[in-house]
Order: C-alpha cells, then sequence, then structure tokens
C-alpha cells in the first residue's frame, strides 16, 4: 500500500504539505488560507474571474496564480474547491494527461460526492479523500473563525480516513465519518436547511417591507433567532407553535388572504411567498397529524384553509 506524504521538503515541522488549491472560490481560498495557517506551502492556486483573484490575493497572498496542471505537478495534497458539476470533468481530464501520480492525497470539499467521483485519480495511484465543511462560506477571512469547532464530514479508503480526519482537525474543524451512500442525503439535508431558510427569511423580510415596516432584518432578528436556538436544542416537534401547531385554520386563512393582497415597491404580487406560505404549511400539518398533535376537525380545518381557489391572481 502506497503511503501518503508526509513532509514537504522545504518544510521544517513534521507532516507539513506543499498544498494545490483549484479554485480560489469562497471555499478553496478560505481551505488553503487555514492550512497555510498551520504551516503548510500553498504552492499554487488557480484563479480564473477578476473576483476569485481578488480572493486569493487577499486571502493567499504572494502565492503564485497558476493554471491547473502545474498545480498537480508541484503539489503533495491538491484540494478541488470546485462546483459540483464540474468535479467530474476536472478529475477526469487531468487523469487522460496523466497529471495525478501514486501517492499524491486528492482531497474535494464537496458535500454531494463520496470519493467515488475520484476514482480516476485512484487508478493513477492517487490517494482519494472527500472532505466537507457543513458551513456556509462568505470567502472572507471571517470565514477562518467559523471553522474552528466545523462538523466535518470525511469520506475515505478506510486506510485513509485517519489522514482525512486529520485534515479536518488542522483546518479547525471537528470530523465525522459519513458513508458513500449517505452523502447525498446528508449534503440535500443541508441544503435544504441553510439554503432554503435563506429563501424563507428573505420572503419574510420582503413582506415586512411591503407591510411597511421600516427594518424588517430588525423585526425579524431576535424572533427567528430564538426558533433556530429551539429547533437546535430541542425537539422541533415540541417547539412548534403558531396557527398551525393550534389547529387555527381562521389565521391561516387571514394570513393567505393578507399576503395575496399586498405588492411590493414596484407593485408586483408576492405570489412566490403566498405559494411558499402553503407549502410550508402544508408540510407543518402533515408532521403535526403524523405526530398526533393535530386530528380531527381541526386538521381538516386547516387542510381546508390553504387549500387555493381557483381564481387566478
Amino acid at each position: 500500500m502506497t503511503e501518503p506524504p508526509t513532509r514537504s521538503a522545504r518544510s521544517g515541522r513534521p507532516g507539513r504539505l506543499d498544498v494545490g488549491i483549484i479554485s480560489a472560490g469562497r471555499v478553496g481560498a478560505v481551505l488553503g488560507s487555514a492550512l497555510r495557517a498551520v504551516d503548510h506551502r500553498i504552492v499554487g492556486v488557480h484563479a480564473v474571474s477578476e473576483a476569485s483573484r481578488e480572493r486569493a490575493e487577499m486571502l493567499l497572498p504572494a502565492v503564485p496564480v497558476l493554471d491547473v496542471e502545474e498545480i498537480v505537478r508541484r503539489a503533495e495534497l491538491v484540494v478541488l474547491a470546485v462546483p459540483d458539476d464540474a468535479l467530474a470533468p476536472l478529475v477526469t481530464g487531468l487523469a487522460d494527461l496523466n497529471a495525478w501520480r501514486t501517492g499524491q492525497l486528492v482531497v474535494h470539499t464537496s458535500g454531494r460526492y463520496g470519493t467515488g467521483i475520484l476514482e480516476p485519480a485512484r487508478r493513477s495511484g492517487a490517494i482519494p479523500i472527500a472532505l466537507h465543511p457543513a458551513m456556509t462560506f462568505s470567502g472572507w477571512s471571517v470565514d477562518l473563525a467559523r471553522l474552528v469547532g466545523c462538523p466535518m464530514a470525511v469520506t475515505a479508503p478506510p486506510a485513509f480516513v485517519p489522514v482525512g480526519q486529520a485534515l479536518a482537525v488542522e483546518l479547525g474543524g471537528e470530523p465525522f465519518d459519513l458513508a458513500e451512500k449517505a452523502r447525498p442525503a446528508y449534503h440535500a439535508a443541508l441544503a435544504h436547511g441553510a439554503n432554503h431558510l435563506l429563501t424563507l427569511v428573505g420572503q419574510a423580510e420582503r413582506v415586512l417591507e411591503a407591510a411597511g415596516v421600516a427594518d424588517a432584518a430588525a423585526t425579524l432578528g431576535p424572533l427567528l433567532t430564538a426558533a433556530l436556538d429551539r429547533a437546535l436544542t430541542e425537539d422541533a416537534d415540541a417547539a412548534l407553535t403558531g396557527p398551525v401547531a393550534r389547529g387555527d385554520a381562521g389565521t391561516v386563512r387571514s394570513h393567505l388572504e393578507a399576503l395575496g393582497a399586498l405588492r411590493d415597491g414596484e407593485g408586483r404580487p408576492l405570489n412566490d411567498v403566498v405559494d411558499t406560505y402553503r407549502a410550508l404549511a402544508g408540510a407543518t400539518l402533515a408532521r403535526r397529524e403524523a405526530t398526533g398533535r393535530l386530528t380531527g376537525d381541526r386538521a381538516e380545518a386547516v387542510r381546508a384553509a390553504l387549500t387555493p381557489d381557483e381564481r387566478p391572481r
């Protein structure tokens, strides 16, 4: 079995590696900066757009901006922080160019994929690791502090799981092992929770603005902070409040009527908000029924209130 590289020829500290970052997006530049902070040597970064180049200059000063092949040639550890759909063509293309080499660590940061997508690199002797921080990245230095204690999903061949775990720890994170087959559902959960949360909060802010509330974010802040804290620290089913949880069909109906009547600053109806409210209230109702917390006539009344009429909007 090939052992991973454990020491950069230009570093006096054991276990330091020559690291290549592909590319300097929000994730790659931050992870590169974190690895550099613990004395790994960043030998090159790939940055095409102006924003990526600015990010590389800010987070990885003095690191040369190189093409992908040159980075792979120089690096003992290659970090692939590219969009999900770009990952397979990138790995396969480099394999076709015989760029991967034996003993080289190849780490991707996709939540969706495990190590199967790195198979072309593995066939060339590289060591595949999937390492995903369960965090949203801004691409600014503030993300470095957010990495501390961040859960990081590690998927790797059994012999190299400790290598992935060690990298996660060096980044400041808390590693946990995740099976290859579990990664799509894992990533769906994170996207559903975080991405859709932003959509939901944005819609709530638009409604408050349309209703004439001057500072929507300040109005929502305490409520959303408390709700998120309760959702993460208590039983979410028990912590749920609001008209659907209570079976208050009249309030649900009045909400939909009010939302349907609102217009934004340009006079457009908030149809997307109405649709989201109806869908999430329906999901909440289904959950309340499944757990036995809302039954009978009250559940049916809420369902009727959520049923859209056929009048055009």
